[in-house]
C-alpha cells in the first residue's frame, strides 16, 4: 500500500520519526551523563533535546496520521497502526511532561524520577518502533506496489514494477 504522504518518491513520515526519535535518546542519554559526571550543561542540552523531540513528533504525528487514514478499516494494520500511533503519542506526552516539570527546576536539572520517565518512554519508543516496522516489512504500509530489487528510482517517474501505472 503506497504512501498518501510523500516527498520525491518516498514516504514522509518514516523520513520525520527519525528526528525526534534522536532527540529524544539523545535527551536521556545527556541526562545520564548529567548524573554520571553532574555537569549542568548535560542537563541543558537534554532540555533542549526535548523540545526539540516534542516539535518534530508532532510533525511527524501529523504525517503518520494522514497514512493511517488510507488504510483500509477492518484491517490488521489498521489496528497496529492505531496502537502504534497511540504509542507514540504517548511517548511524546511523557516527554512533554518532563519538559514542563523541567521548567521550573534550576538549570532544568532532570530529578531521578525524571529520568525514570524518559526511560519509560524511550521503551515505548523501541516497542512503536517495531510496531512500525511490522506495519512497513510485514503488512506493506507505505511500500510501493510491485516493489522489487531492480525498480527504477523513485524520481524516474516510473512505476516500480514495469506495467503498472
Amino acid at each position: 500500500m503506497k504512501s498518501k504522504a510523500r516527498f520525491l518518491g518516498h514516504p514522509i513520515h518514516p523520513m520525520l520519526v527519525v528526528i525526534p526519535l534522536g532527540l529524544f535518546i539523545a535527551a536521556a542519554a545527556f541526562d545520564g551523563l548529567y548524573y554520571w559526571r553532574g555537569d549542568m550543561t548535560f542537563a541543558t542540552i537534554s532540555y533542549y533535546n526535548i523540545a526539540g523531540g516534542i516539535l518534530g513528533g508532532l510533525l511527524a504525528a501529523a504525517f503518520g496520521l494522514l497514512d493511517w487514514l488510507a488504510i483500509p478499516s477492518g484491517t490488521r494494520a489498521k489496528r497496529i497502526g492505531l496502537f502504534h500511533g497511540a504509542i507514540n503519542v504517548t511517548m511524546v506526552m511523557l516527554f512533554a511532561a518532563v519538559w514542563i516539570a523541567r521548567t521550573a527546576l534550576p538549570d532544568y536539572a532532570p530529578t531521578t524520577f525524571v529520568l525514570g520517565i524518559e526511560a519509560t518512554a524511550v521503551a515505548l519508543a523501541l516497542l512503536a518502533g517495531w510496531l512500525g516496522g511490522e506495519l512497513v516489512d510485514r503488512l506493506g504500509v507505505g511500500v510501493d506496489e510491485g516493489a522489487n530489487l531492480n525498480a527504477p528510482n523513485s524520481l524516474s517517474g516510473c512505476p516500480a514494477s514495469p506495467g503498472r501505472a
